[in-house]
């Protein structure tokens, strides 16, 4: 096992809050492998690289010689964890949870060791509890502390419902803690509330509490807002690797660099070096070249990789257009705004507007100057940006 300097300084990368670091290094001292846990909900099939952040750290304490358990919330799944949610969260069918349960281990394997993995189920201990169990743990707690947590009270002054069941959702995950005994629980920074309910459990039932380690939400394409497929800014690890390769060479300079904290497994002095041979006229495209080629081969393989950034270089330094591309077919008389739209190239009529008016949308590698343009009959490349392109017939 690592020193405990070392440990330390591996276990905090990239963290954005620890609590409290002090109980981690007397844990540390010990000597033993600690008791490791990061669970999860299984309310979406597919996993990004925002969720990978976590996994990342956890893969970090693994390889430290720790006990790691990935937890799936199969139960508090059926519940729904009400975290920044400004209505009530639709419950999942149990269906639902273990059809999506089975697709987050296959994923989450990519990332984590199966042989040092432990998988556990919340339903094995929170079914158990029965009425009289869950009326225990519900008094553990006061309605005053629940509508503490922010989003809580955000919907309370607006006058907006929280459902009973949604107040129990952060006393379940923090059972979780107790029965598992957990030494240090991972968890997003949105989670802060539901993390430290399970050190307040494990201090009622006489159990020494968890150490609390939060990392940051990876920030999406966009560069603004988190990363999540309903902002459409992210990159699914079981996307193309063309397709990811494109979309991490299409991050901005700057949050290149949290990238690469949060998703490399490179040694930070490798990365500080990156940092230097940028200062001393390096073209940060190369830097972020190596950053894809890391992730994509993580997910997919090195050879997957290296394909990518060939493509990459074909397609975007050499200007060539892909084989293979979403094939549509429309009737004549349909204005370019509305064929982009259609295609899938942009969000919106007024968005497929704005990409003509910028220059940003072609017709067989010619710009459009005329978002109202009917084309005439035959089959046409459209491209919008570097990387959106689709083959559209004109009937």
């Amino acid at each position: 096992m690592a020193s405990i300097e070392a440990a330390l300084a591996e276990i905090k990368r990239g963290v954005d809050e620890l609590i409290p670091e002090e109980e981690l290094i007397a844990k540390l001292k010990e000597g033993r492998p600690l008791r490791i846990k990061l669970g999860a909900d299984p309310t979406a099939p597919d996993i990004h690289l925002g969720h990978t952040v976590i996994f990342n750290k956890l893969r970090t304490f693994q390889e430290l010689g720790h006990d790691v358990t990935f937890l799936i919330g199969d139960f508090t799944g059926m519940v729904g964890d009400p975290t920044g949610k400004n209505t009530t969260r639709p419950p999942l069918t149990r269906e639902d949870v273990l059809r999506n349960a089975e697709t987050y281990k296959e994923q989450v394997f990519k990332i984590l060791d199966p042989a040092k993995t432990k998988i556990e189920f919340n339903s094995n201990w929170l079914s158990e509890l029965g009425a009289e169990g869950m009326i225990r743990l519900a008094a553990n707690q006061t309605v005053a502390r629940m509508l503490e947590r922010d989003d809580f009270k955000k919907r309370y002054s607006r006058g907006q419902p929280i459902a009973i069941h949604e107040f129990m959702y952060p006393l379940l995950q923090g059972y979780d803690s107790v029965a598992m005994e957990t030494d240090v629980e991972l968890g997003g920074t949105d989670q802060k509330f539901n993390l430290l309910m399970g050190r307040e459990l494990q201090k009622a039932n006489g159990q020494k509490p968890q150490v609390v380690l939060m990392m940051p939400l990876l920030v999406g394409l966009d560069g603004e807002k988190k990363m999540s497929k309903s902002a459409n800014n992210y990159i699914g690890i079981s996307e193309a690797p063309s397709e990811m390769f494109g979309k991490i060479m299409s991050i901005s300079d700057d949050l290149m660099w949290s990238y690469y904290e949060l998703l490399s497994f490179r040694p930070l002095e490798e990365i500080a070096q990156f940092k230097q041979e940028i200062a001393n006229g390096k073209n940060p495209r190369d830097i972020k070249i190596l950053l894809a080629k890391e992730i994509i081969a993580r997910y997919h393989t090195d050879a997957d990789a290296d394909a990518a950034e060939q493509e990459f270089i074909n397609r975007f330094q050499k200007g060539a257009v892909p084989d293979e591309m979403p094939e549509f077919s429309f009737d004549s008389g349909v204005p370019v705004s509305n064929l982009l739209k259609e295609a899938g190239l942009c969000s919106s009529t007024s968005d497929a507007m704005r990409m003509v008016k910028q220059g940003a949308a072609k017709l067989d590698g010619e710009k459009i100057t005329d978002a109202k343009l009917t084309p005439e009959a035959g089959t046409y490349v459209f491209q919008v940006g570097k990387r959106k392109f689709a083959r559209i017939t004109i009937k």
